[in-house]
C-alpha cells in the first residue's frame, strides 16, 4: 500500500510586468486580483510541489520523494537577476527543503513541465562570479516531456531567451534523464497520468498526481494561478492563446467532473484550489494557501 503526502515548497519569487502576465486583458481588469507596483510588475511565486510516498515493505516503511518543477533559483548573475525581477539572491528552494529537513540530495524525481528558466533554474547552483553553473539534485532521475526537450534543444527566436543555455547539455550528461513520450513515466510509474499542452510552449507536461479525493493536476503554465482559472485569461508569453484556452477548457471540465483539484507555480498567495464551476463560469473553491504534509 502507498500514502502519498502534499507539501509546498517556495522557491525564488519574481516580480514581472503585469501586462506581460496578463496578455490582451486590460489593467483596468487584471489589478482588480493582483495589485501592481510603481514598476507595473505583480509578485509571482516560482513554487514546487513535493510528493513524499510511503510503502510498506517487508525491511520497513520506504519513502519516495518526487518534486514537481524546481522553480527559478538563483543562478542568474545580479543584472539578469534585476532584469528578470528575482527577489532574492539566495536559493530559496533549498532553504524550503531545509525547513522540511531535507536536503536537495535526498529527491529521488524531478518532474519538469518544460524547461524554461523559471521552471528549471533551480535545478542549478547559486550564481558564483567566474564559477561554472553545476546541476544540483545528484540522487534524482529527471522527467521532462520529449517535445519540451527538442525546444529546449532548438528553441525558437520569439522564445530562446526564455531558456538557460547550459542547462540541456548537463541534463544530457548527467545520464538521470527521461524524456517521455507517452502518457505516463517509467520512472514515475503508470499511476501519474501526463496530460499535455502546446498553447504556451511545445509538449509542456501537466502531471496529475493520484489521489483518493480526486485527482491533483500541477497547472504549470497552463494555468500558473487562480486569476488564470478564467477562460479568456492568457499570458503575453504564450505561444498561442486560442490553443491555450481551448487545452484550459478541456482540462478544466475535467477536473470539475472527477473533483479535481489544481496546483498553482506561480500564485504569490495559493498553492493549490479546488476546481469549480457555476453558470458555465470555471472559478475556484477551497484553496491551499501552503500544504504541509497534506494526506493526498
Amino acid at each position: 500500500m502507498v500514502t502519498r503526502t502534499l507539501t509546498a515548497l517556495k522557491g525564488n519569487t519574481q516580480r514581472l510586468d503585469g501586462g506581460a502576465m496578463f496578455g490582451n486583458a486590460p489593467r483596468a481588469v487584471w489589478e482588480r486580483w493582483i495589485a501592481p507596483d510603481e514598476r507595473n510588475r505583480i509578485p509571482l511565486a516560482c513554487r514546487a510541489m513535493l510528493i513524499e510516498e510511503r510503502s510498506e515493505e517487508q525491511d520497513g516503511n520506504k519513502i519516495r520523494r518526487v518534486l514537481f518543477e524546481t522553480g527559478i533559483g538563483a543562478f542568474f548573475s545580479p543584472k539578469l537577476r534585476d532584469r528578470f525581477g528575482v527577489m532574492e539572491s539566495e536559493h530559496v528552494l533549498l532553504q524550503s527543503l531545509a525547513e522540511v529537513g531535507l536536503g536537495h540530495e535526498q529527491i529521488d524525481v524531478v518532474v519538469l513541465s518544460h524547461l524554461h528558466f523559471d521552471h528549471a533554474g533551480g535545478l542549478l547552483s547559486a550564481y558564483r562570479e567566474g564559477e561554472p553553473l553545476t546541476l544540483l539534485f545528484p540522487n534524482a532521475r529527471l522527467v521532462v516531456g520529449a517535445e519540451a526537450w527538442e525546444r529546449a534543444k532548438h528553441p525558437h527566436s520569439r522564445d530562446k531567451a526564455s531558456f538557460i543555455p547550459e542547462l540541456a547539455s548537463l541534463l544530457e550528461a548527467s545520464g538521470r534523464l527521461e524524456v517521455v513520450r507517452g502518457e505516463t513515466s517509467e520512472v514515475l510509474g503508470p499511476e501519474y497520468l501526463l496530460h499535455r499542452s502546446s498553447g504556451h510552449t511545445p509538449g509542456l507536461l501537466l502531471a496529475e498526481v493520484p489521489s483518493a479525493s480526486g485527482p491533483i493536476v500541477f497547472g504549470a503554465d497552463l494555468i500558473p494561478g487562480r486569476a488564470w482559472v478564467h477562460l479568456p485569461i492568457t499570458m503575453g508569453y504564450d505561444r498561442y492563446p486560442e490553443l491555450l484556452i481551448d487545452e484550459k477548457t478541456a482540462l478544466l471540465t475535467e477536473l470539475v467532473a472527477r473533483g479535481g483539484r489544481l496546483f498553482f507555480t506561480h500564485d504569490a498567495e495559493c498553492a493549490m484550489a479546488q476546481v469549480v464551476e457555476k453558470e458555465g463560469r470555471f472559478g475556484v473553491g477551497q484553496t491551499w494557501p501552503a500544504p504541509v504534509a497534506l494526506a493526498v
